[in-house]
C-alpha cells in the first residue's frame, strides 16, 4: 500500500508537532486570560448550510460526502449531481460556530467571546502554502454590535502573535460599507459590487493598470472605471478622502474609532493601517474586515472581519458577530523556517539501562531526573556509541544511564 499521505495533506514528525503543540498552547492561553472559551464543533456540516454561507470561492472547494445506500441509489437515478451529496467538510469555522450559537444561544452568555481552534478543510489544487487539511485559530465575539468588539479581537489576537515571537506587523483594517459606497459613487452598479471589489483586492499584486484592465475585462462601465483609476492616480487614497464619496460620510466613524484605539493599545509594538482595498475573499462579511501582514513574508497571517448577517440565516433575526482568526499553518511554517526554539524548554534525554535491570527501579530514577529533564526510558542497545548518535540525531540533548548518577550531554562531548 502506498506510504506516502494524500496530496495536500501532510504526516508530521514529532519535532515538528511539538513546535505546533507549544504555538497552540501560547495562543490558547492568551485568548483565555482575555476571557474566551473554547468550543468544538463537528468537521460535516450539511450540505445545503455550506451551500448557502457565502463563503466566496471556497464554496468551489467544498469536500462533498455522498449519500449512503438507498439514498445514494436514487440519488443516482435521477441524474442531477446536486443530488447526491447531503453534508460536506467544513471549509472554514465561521459557518460552523453561526450554526452552533443558533443553536445553544439561550445556554450561552451575552456576548458570547469564543474560541476555535480545529482543522478545516478545501479542495485546493496542492502548491507551498496551500494545503487541503489545515488548521485554523479563531477567536469571535457574537452579540456585541459595537466596535469595541473589533478592537478586542485586534487586541487579543495581536498579543497573541507577540506571544509566539512576531514582531514587526500590521494590522491592515477597512471597511466593506465605506469601500462599496465609494464604489457606487463612482458610477458602478449596486449588484457588480462584490465582483469589484474583489479586483480591487488585488491592487498591492497586480497594480491600478492591472486593476483597471481586469475591470474593463469584466466589460464594467468605462465611466465608472476610469473615475477609480483617477481616484487611485491622484494618491488620495485617504480614510476622510474615501468616506467623502460616500452618501454618508459619517459611515467612517466607526472605522476612524478603531483604528485610533487600536493604534494607542499598540503602543509601537505593531502598526495600525488603513487599507483602502482590503476586502478578503468571504461574501459572508458584512463591515469591518483586518488582516496582519509582515513585511519579511508575503501573504497574510492572520485576518478576519465583521459577519452580522450569518447566525440570522439560522434563526430569523440578525445577531452582530465578528472574528479573528491566526492563519495557523502559515505562522508554524514562518516559525519553523526560522529555526525557532521553545523559550525555557526542557532539553530531552534518554535513561538507558540493561536487560537485567529492574524496570520499576528505571521509572522511579527517571521520575527524579523529569524534574530537570524530559526523559525517555529505553534499553540500552548492544553498540551504545551508535545508539548514542542516532538519539543525538533524533533531537535528544544527552543520555543518562542506570548505572552512573551525571547525565551525558551530547554537545558537551
Amino acid at each position: 500500500m502506498k506510504t506516502q499521505a494524500l496530496k495536500g495533506m501532510r504526516d508530521l514528525l514529532p519535532a515538528e508537532q511539538t513546535l505546533r503543540d507549544y504555538i497552540q498552547g501560547k495562543i490558547l492561553e492568551t485568548y483565555r486570560s482575555a476571557g474566551f472559551e473554547r468550543i468544538s464543533t463537528p468537521m460535516l456540516e450539511d450540505m445545503e448550510n455550506l451551500d448557502k454561507s457565502e463563503g466566496g470561492d471556497n464554496l468551489n472547494l467544498i469536500f462533498k460526502v455522498l449519500k449512503r445506500g438507498d439514498k445514494l441509489t436514487a440519488a443516482l437515478n435521477t441524474g442531477d449531481p446536486k443530488q447526491l451529496s447531503d453534508m460536506g467538510l467544513r471549509y472554514d469555522l465561521t459557518l460552523p460556530l453561526s450554526r452552533y450559537y443558533a443553536a445553544n444561544k439561550d445556554k450561552l452568555p451575552n456576548p458570547f467571546k469564543v474560541i476555535q481552534t480545529d482543522r478545516v478543510f478545501r479542495a485546493e489544487r496542492p502548491q507551498k502554502g496551500r494545503l487541503r487539511e489545515f488548521v485554523q485559530c479563531d477567536i469571535d465575539i457574537l452579540g456585541d454590535a459595537s466596535p469595541n468588539a473589533e478592537v478586542e479581537l485586534i487586541d487579543v489576537t495581536t498579543r497573541a502573535l507577540l506571544n509566539i515571537g512576531f514582531t514587526g506587523f500590521t494590522v491592515n483594517i477597512n471597511d466593506r460599507r465605506i469601500l462599496r459606497g465609494m464604489l457606487e459613487s463612482m458610477g458602478f452598479a449596486a449588484d457588480t459590487l462584490d465582483s469589484v471589489c474583489i479586483t480591487f483586492d488585488k491592487m498591492d499584486k497586480i497594480g491600478a493598470e492591472g486593476v483597471k484592465a481586469e475591470l474593463t475585462e469584466k466589460q464594467l462601465p468605462e465611466s465608472a472605471i476610469h473615475a477609480l483609476a483617477d481616484f487611485i492616480a491622484a494618491g488620495d487614497v485617504t480614510l476622510d478622502a474615501v468616506a467623502a464619496r460616500c452618501a454618508d460620510p459619517a459611515i467612517a466613524d466607526d472605522l476612524k474609532y478603531v483604528l485610533a484605539t487600536a493604534n494607542t493599545l499598540a503602543a509601537g509594538r505593531y502598526q495600525v493601517a488603513y487599507c483602502p482595498s482590503l476586502v478578503r475573499g468571504q461574501g459572508y462579511y458584512t463591515g469591518m474586515v483586518f488582516e496582519v501582514t509582515c513585511p519579511q513574508f508575503s501573504g497574510a497571517v492572520a485576518g478576519g472581519g465583521r459577519y452580522d448577517n450569518m447566525v440570522g440565516k439560522f434563526l430569523g433575526v440578525q445577531v452582530p458577530a465578528v472574528g479573528f482568526s491566526i492563519g495557523f499553518e502559515r505562522v508554524c511554517g514562518i516559525l519553523l523556517e526560522q529555526g525557532y526554539q521553545i523559550p525555557g524548554a526542557k532539553q530531552k534525554i534518554a535513561l538507558l539501562y540493561g536487560k537485567d535491570t529492574d524496570f520499576p527501579a528505571v521509572l522511579r530514577k527517571a521520575a527524579v531526573l523529569r524534574e530537570q529533564y524530559n526523559v525517555t526510558v529505553l534499553p540500552q542497545g548492544k553498540k551504545l556509541g551508535k545508539q548514542l548518535g542516532q538519539l543525538e540525531a533524533a533531537g535528544f540533548a544527552g543520555a543518562a544511564f542506570m548505572d552512573k548518577d551525571e547525565v551525558k550531554i551530547f554537545a558537551q562531548q
